[in-house]
């Protein structure tokens, strides 16, 4: 019925249905109060009308009516007839409880004080008859919604009912998270599953139900209990367990070929925020099983907070998640530069929605643009920067390793000279684990940018700014940044860092494309290996870093244990539903060009400090010649601007630990 008729036929009716039900509830009400104490008197003369005193049955017929007037003023004031019983809870039996104490305590004192004193058994009788039939006629329909959805369900489980067959559940965990998901799909009519069976480490509760449903054993019994349930999917729902145990489990869990969920947090359960609908699929970062990072949130908004924040490459996967976090900390602006519009647009919607007090610029331009650069610098004079715009492709720079040295390294040159020549506080680079002992030229490209911050710090830290050049290829005119040297105390520092899980060019989305168009899974190689961290991981320990930024240094964030692709593909394929060489193939297609077997998070010749962050360290940098380094950057760049075929030898003449294919 469409909302005009609905209109319509309310206008004629003059009541919803609600309505209808409400005046139904107060003529039973009526009937039931009047009854209850009428039958507690019967009951009292061994129920024998003829035996009622004349006084007690006179006293009754003429109190009731002032009886159930009080009721219905106290229902009403109690919301019982504006409660949707069919969702009834323990808070609404509290209300009939209160009402029907209440009311019960004035028909003592009301049919004492006006007529006379009732036998005990009449005022007990009275109270407790009103409380059944009150209460009962409100819970009784959600208790035949109950059991009519649970023999749906059984019926739906056997296979006896036409349709989709219900999901067979397996809950991890007997704790408050794994009863709140039991009763929630118990409740439910619109779910169609049955939870068949829980699994707990606790030996006290194995062989022992919750709400009818059996405790099975340990996790090591969970691979024997989906084959003895025929399990399809399981719920992991156990959020406050340590990491550890936590990528146990899942890993036991998705070797079944089940569908894998989790529940989100403790912050959901305490705050009574839990449900069906809160479940998420388990994704492959949850099994590899990291500890929570934690980061000194209060001395990242001390470095941040109130300063004019700028991000290049903000629409990139670090970027604007650098934006996101950046955000929440109170910035007086924050500047996302970018030269890829599309996702300069994105993150400046979302920003826009998400925190609409920010004070926010969007710019298009490019690190390569002396020009657009000192506009942006001379407008906004930024006191933090964040350098995360890079190419980042390794196969593709390969094919094209002039871009990578024009946006990479003389990119980077470009924004920190403009960051020293107007006076910005900080300056952090985001790096990458190939500048170590590279061996592709977007990772000789980052060493570059790693030995540019160097330079930088190294020269402004001795009081030589004026040795740093302004680099230009194009006839520009006087000299932009003239004249600022002088003034230069800028901060330098470099954050390195592996993989981010699902950033732009990572293994894992191109893995789930593969997999939604029917395979094959491409792995380069069965035992190469990567570093891998979440974005939001990240990020948070580069804002660290930066906090603990003195100037000139590379600080290396602690990825973890290095995890196999090929592992990472299986796992992938499993949550997804498939079996992998059964159902989804995996090939081997080799190493791409300036691909390493695995990566490196130091040089050999770097030594390590620890921060007070123990997933944070600084690398000792490389000693070298930052004079010949200037002169052999503007070199470079001439060279990757007139597309020298030679450029890759000319790199590695400038970092010694490159070499290349």
């Amino acid at each position: 019925m469409s909302g005009k008729n609905k209109k319509v036929k309310q206008w004629h009716t003059g009541f919803q249905h609600w309505q209808f039900i409400n005046i139904f509830l107060v003529i039973y009400d009526i009937i039931a109060i009047a009854f209850s104490y009428f039958f507690a008197l019967w009951i009292r003369f061994d129920g024998q009308y003829s035996h009622i005193s004349e006084m007690y049955l006179k006293a009754y017929v003429h109190y009731i009516p002032i009886h159930i007037a009080v009721c219905l003023i106290v229902f009403a004031l109690m919301k019982m007839y504006r409660t949707i019983w069919r969702y009834a809870s323990v808070d609404a039996a509290t209300r009939v409880t209160a009402a029907t104490l209440i009311t019960g305590a004035t028909h003592v004192v009301g049919i004492t004080l006006l007529f006379c004193r009732m036998p005990i058994s009449y005022y007990v009788g009275g109270i407790v008859a009103q409380y059944v039939l009150t209460l009962g006629i409100r819970f009784a329909y959600r208790f035949v919604n109950i059991v009519k959805s649970n023999r749906v369900k059984r019926e739906d489980s056997n296979g006896s009912l036409e349709g989709e067959e219900a999901s067979r559940i397996m809950i991890i965990g007997a704790g408050s998270g794994g009863q709140t998901i039991l009763r929630e799909i118990k409740k439910s009519s619109q779910i169609n599953a049955v939870v068949k069976c829980f699994i707990d480490d606790n030996p006290n509760k194995w062989n022992r139900y919750l709400d009818d449903v059996p405790i099975a054993g340990g996790r090591e019994t969970i691979q024997e209990n989906v084959r003895k349930y025929n399990i399809d999917r399981i719920i992991f729902a156990i959020p406050t367990i340590d990491s550890q145990d936590k990528k146990e489990i899942l890993n036991i869990c998705s070797d079944t070929g089940c569908k894998l969920q989790m529940v989100p947090g403790i912050y959901q359960l305490v705050n009574e925020e839990l449900s069906i609908n809160t479940i998420k699929d388990v994704n492959v970062e949850d099994l590899l099983g990291r500890d929570p990072i934690v980061v000194d949130t209060q001395q990242i908004l001390d470095d941040l907070s109130e300063q004019v924040i700028l991000v290049t490459g903000g629409g990139g996967s670090i970027g604007s998640e650098l934006c996101r976090q950046i955000a929440s900390h109170n910035p007086r602006r924050l500047i996302i530069f970018d030269i890829y519009e599309n996702n300069l647009y994105e993150i400046q919607q979302e920003l826009k929605r998400n925190v609409p007090n920010l004070e926010l610029e969007a710019i298009v331009g490019s690190v390569r643009d002396s020009k657009r650069l000192k506009q942006v610098f001379s407008l906004y004079r930024p006191n933090v920067v964040f350098h995360a715009a890079a190419h980042k492709h390794v196969p593709l720079m390969e094919a094209s390793p002039w871009e990578a040295i024009k946006n990479n390294a003389i990119g980077t040159y470009k924004t920190a000279f403009a960051a020293m020549t107007h006076g910005t506080r900080k300056f952090v680079l985001i790096s990458t684990d190939k500048a170590v002992n590279p061996t592709n030229i977007m990772g000789a490209s980052k060493r570059l940018c790693e030995m540019i911050i160097q330079t930088f710090a190294c020269k402004i830290s001795s009081g030589k700014a004026e040795d740093l050049k302004e680099l230009k290829i194009h006839e520009e005119g006087d000299d932009l940044f003239s004249g600022e040297h002088q003034y230069a105390n800028t901060k330098f520092a470099a954050v390195r860092f592996g993989n981010v899980l699902g950033s732009n060019g990572s293994v894992i989305p191109l893995f789930r494309k593969q997999i939604e168009a029917g395979g094959p899974v491409t792995v380069t190689h069965p035992n190469i290996t990567r570093f891998f961290m979440t974005i939001p991981e990240a990020v948070s320990l580069v804002l660290q870093a930066s906090a603990y930024a003195r100037s000139g240094e590379i600080f290396v964030l602690d990825m973890g244990e290095p995890v196999k692709i090929d592992t990472l593909a299986r796992k992938l394929i499993r949550l997804s539903g498939f079996t992998p060489d059964v159902d989804m193939k995996i090939q081997y297609v080799g190493l791409r060009p300036g691909e390493k077997m695995y990566e490196e998070k130091l040089m050999d010749e770097e030594g390590m400090t620890m921060t007070p962050n123990k997933l944070i360290y600084i690398g000792h940098p490389l000693e070298f010649d930052e004079n010949k380094f200037i002169n052999d950057l503007s070199v470079l760049m001439k060279a990757a601007y007139d597309q020298d075929p030679d450029i890759k030898r000319m790199v590695a003449d400038v970092v010694n630990t490159y070499t290349p294919e």
